[in-house]
């Protein structure tokens, strides 16, 4: 059994915008559903945990009752990090479940196909996630902003959602790291010295963190009517 845990509990302040980022409109529609009709539709996922805030719980309630999602298990309120909110969702999957896959609702544009590639490195290695390898050129700095180093491109990547787990695994995970501030689950999984595949995305799946970001993904979105 897999579980779907969609972290939905962050505030957006960088977006600057009058309701919280799940909510924010894209192509027309809260970003959040996007997120959530790829879940739903994937025959791998069971049940799907959503993790909000106390401002957004009853406005994201009532939106996904609109569309009927038959998925969706519960709401829980997450915490003040990333992590606490992660845990939230952990703590209310359900006991037979094997698998977790963890996923931003700030990352709208998911398909099918790469859930799926995930979920099937995941089960092969016990941990993957999604990414992509940055086009730019990446500097390391030093102090004043001088350049300490060019970093090998080749070997870089840059992390996205979901990611999945042996449930088991993450959980140690966090009990392993209680007070640690990460960005993702990976990195907890990583300090474990366990294996994680990393499995080439696409640079669609882009994260809405900024005003800027809303413009390109206002574009992506026409690609994804299909979907919706």
């Amino acid at each position: 059994m897999l579980s779907a845990i969609l972290l939905a509990a962050g505030s957006g302040k960088r977006l600057a915008s009058a309701v919280s980022k799940p909510l924010v409109k894209i192509g027309g529609l809260p970003a959040i559903i996007y997120s959530l009709r790829a879940l739903e539709k994937h025959p791998q996922v069971d049940e799907i945990i959503v993790v909000v805030n106390p401002r957004n719980r009853a406005a994201i309630s009532g939106l996904t009752a609109k569309f009927h999602f038959k998925k969706i298990k519960c709401f829980v309120l997450g915490g003040s990090l990333r992590q606490d909110s992660v845990l939230c969702g952990l703590k209310n999957t359900a006991p037979q479940s094997s698998w977790v896959l963890i996923h931003d609702c700030a990352r709208p544009f998911i398909e099918q196909a790469d859930i799926s590639r995930v979920i099937r490195a995941a089960k092969r290695t016990g941990a993957a996630l999604l990414a992509v390898q940055p086009k730019a050129t990446i500097k390391r700095s030093g102090r004043l902003n001088l350049v300490e180093k060019t970093l090998e491109r080749d070997r870089l990547w840059e992390a996205q959602t979901p990611q999945v787990f042996r449930k088991a695994l993450l959980l140690k995970a966090y009990q392993s790291n209680p007070a640690s501030k990460v960005t993702d689950d990976a990195s907890l999984v990583e300090r474990l010295k366990a294996k994680v595949q990393l499995v080439p995305g696409k640079y669609e799946n882009i994260k809405i963190t900024t005003p800027d970001d809303l413009l390109l993904a206002g574009l992506i979105s026409k690609r994804f009517k299909y979907a919706i």
